[in-house]
């Protein structure tokens, strides 16, 4: 088996559903272990409860994270903070999986992850995205068609926040340590918001007649 990086670069048409598995694959375990010593170690805990905690760890996680990419600076840095909250995101995903009975090592966690980081919008397309991933061969030629959708794929997440890095850049200038703060905000309210929405989803799929 060909290591993450290689797949995604033979393959980037497939990027998203290639990182959601690898994800579940070397997350997953951490989850299920984390949901386990906290449920031991606050036996009286709800699911909501724990997945509050779970929430303000990963907050934090993006917070510094992002903060730290943006204060070491560079060309690089947009990348570095990316990198920082998408790891975030998927732990968060996982660790709520695991605090509402779902399995956070299931292939099924891939579904929940492209759909509630809003890579594809149903479960339907998600699934169909993952099987075709699943197919893909180690070679990386691809038809022009599939080439193009790759790069407007991985690009989207960068240009969805380029906007808000032009004006950090330029806080940064006008204000020493604007930028800092108000990226550690804002990826503070952005993990808070795929909170909502993934225990949203689990909360459904436990109690699927209150839905």
């Amino acid at each position: 088996m060909l290591p993450i990086s290689a797949r995604v670069l033979a393959h980037p048409g497939y990027a998203p559903e290639l990182l959601a598995r690898a994800a579940v694959d070397t997350l997953g375990p951490a989850a299920a272990a984390w949901a386990r010593r906290t449920r031991a170690a606050y036996p009286s805990a709800s699911p909501d409860g724990l997945a509050r905690l779970a929430t303000r760890h990963f907050a934090r996680s993006a917070c510094f994270g992002g903060a730290a990419s943006i204060a070491a600076g560079g060309l690089l840095a947009p990348l570095a903070e990316l990198a920082v909250i998408s790891r975030a995101q998927a732990g968060l995903v996982l660790h709520l999986a695991a605090v509402y009975g779902q399995e956070p090592t299931d292939p099924d966690r891939a579904v929940d992850l492209l759909v509630l980081t809003r890579v594809h919008p149903d479960d339907e397309s998600a699934r169909t995205a993952l099987a075709a991933a699943g197919q893909v061969g180690p070679e990386g030629e691809q038809p022009a068609y599939r080439m193009a959708e790759a790069a407007w794929r991985l690009a989207a997440p960068m240009a969805a926040r380029a906007g808000g890095w032009l004006t950090l850049r330029l806080a940064a200038r006008l204000l020493p340590g604007a930028a800092v703060l108000t990226t550690a905000a804002s990826n503070t309210a952005a993990i808070e918001r795929l909170a909502a929405r993934t225990v949203s989803r689990y909360r459904q799929q436990r109690h699927p007649a209150r839905a």
